[in-house]
């Protein structure tokens, strides 16, 4: 017997069904509320509107779980690789021996990028922020390699976007850095023909180091998808107008970018730059956090659905202790952001709101560590999480329940008013 709650308005009682999902997860199916009582919902941000029904990940914030296609992240963190996950995600089932091997060879052939775009970097300011470079030329990427229709063909395109989106990163870095332009090579993996398009130079020739190449693959695993968030919702938004992939991906990554979203573990690296820079006193730090009526804001603590410790952060705290000891790094950063995990846990304000250290607070220092610079910290957020992209967008387009996107408002604003021709019209104060 299918469940229903019960909206009483004024001498009406209407009956809304109640959906759940495979973990238990119950929501209230308001799709006709408007035709049957000419009201909607308003939920500013969203915090408690389901946009969809999705297969691809479930988190759960209070108990600290996160899945992939119902595989936990510390299992897949510890056992598999970026390539395994990607078509996880994007397939639905963890690849078999010649699956992997097919999407490998897909990924290899599709590596190189159009050498007409190599003159696009040089039409960017010198300024310009990576991500808006990334933005933009994965949007020129459909001039270049037309959206083709048909199973096997999506695959094509997907392979194509999830290995160039690595080499267009890795080339925007050589080119702002003034060196030659490292190509991919077919007898690398993929994390390990990154690392070679970033660091090789004919000069000092990069050496492959599997903790290294883990340690990436780890960061993008942990990075690749993350349920409907303000990037992953943007894409299925844009995509919900039948544009193709691309447009969607590019919209993605314009999305990723702010500082509350993508962008926070490079901040997470300049606030505790800063730190040790100005010898600025811990307790000083936790008091302006602690304050209201103060803008400073402690990055990297507190998520949006996470009200306990975010299950990413313990896997990549290992994995910064790991490569720091393994590269023989001392980097204060990590010192000092050790010892604020270890007050704000104890600390009866941070606890009272939910305030856990989250991934970002430690994964902008393993970045460090591989030599990837600041600036280039939300480009590979971008990276790991386009498989997820992919996947929701993909999972979007098959939905036989597809509407265009179109949320509704509440209008506040002035109500009818008349016309003024502009010589009669007072000025306004």
């Amino acid at each position: 017997m299918s469940e229903h709650v019960k909206l009483i308005w004024r001498d009406n009682t209407y009956e809304l069904p109640v959906i759940t999902g495979s973990e238990g997860e119950r929501a209230i199916d308001i799709s006709k509320l408007r035709q049957m009582t000419g009201m909607i919902t308003l939920d500013s941000g969203f915090a408690n509107t389901g946009s969809c029904k999705s297969a691809i990940t479930f988190m759960d914030g209070e108990r600290g779980i996160l899945r992939y296609r119902g595989y936990p992240i510390e299992e897949l963190a510890e056992h598999s690789s970026f390539r395994e996950v990607a078509y996880l995600l994007i397939n639905g089932e963890l690849p078999n021996r010649k699956q992997i091997t097919r999407f490998s060879v897909l990924l290899n052939d599709h590596s190189l990028v159009h050498e007409d775009m190599r003159s696009f970097f040089g039409s960017f300011p010198r300024a310009s922020h990576p991500m808006g470079i990334l933005s933009s030329m994965v949007n020129t990427l459909k001039s270049f390699y037309p959206y083709l229709e048909g199973e096997e063909e999506l695959n094509i395109t997907v392979a194509r976007l999830i290995s160039k989106i690595r080499t267009l990163a890795a080339m925007s870095y050589k080119i702002s850095k003034g060196h030659t332009v490292v190509y991919p090579r077919p007898d690398l993996s993929y994390c390990e023909n990154f690392l070679n398009m970033m660091f090789n130079s004919p000069v000092r020739p990069y050496e492959i180091d599997a903790d290294v190449v883990q340690a990436l693959s780890v960061f993008l695993i942990l990075h690749a998808d993350h349920e409907q968030n303000c990037s992953t919702s943007t894409v299925r938004m844009v995509g919900s107008g039948r544009v193709n992939l691309y447009a969607s991906i590019s919209a993605g990554v314009s999305a990723l970018w702010g500082p509350l979203h993508g962008g926070a573990n490079q901040a997470v690296i300049e606030m505790l730059t800063n730190i040790v820079e100005n010898n600025i006193p811990l307790k000083e730090v936790l008091s302006r956090a602690r304050d209201k009526a103060d803008p400073f804001r402690l990055m990297g603590f507190g998520h949006r659905v996470y009200k306990t410790y975010d299950p990413r952060t313990r896997i990549m705290k290992k994995m910064c202790d790991r490569i720091l000891t393994k590269l023989n790094i001392h980097d204060p950063l990590l010192d000092v952001a050790k010892e604020l995990e270890e007050i704000a846990v104890r600390d009866s304000y941070f606890i009272d709101h939910n305030l856990y250290p989250n991934i970002d607070f430690y994964s902008g220092i393993v970045l460090r560590a591989i030599g990837i610079p600041t600036n280039m910290f939300t480009v590979m957020f971008a990276i790991g999480r386009l498989p997820g992209w992919i996947a929701q967008w993909k999972e979007s387009m098959d939905d036989p329940e597809w509407r265009l996107n179109r949320p509704r408002q509440v209008y506040t604003g002035p109500t009818l008013r008349q016309y003024i021709p502009i010589d009669n019209r007072q000025p306004v104060c």
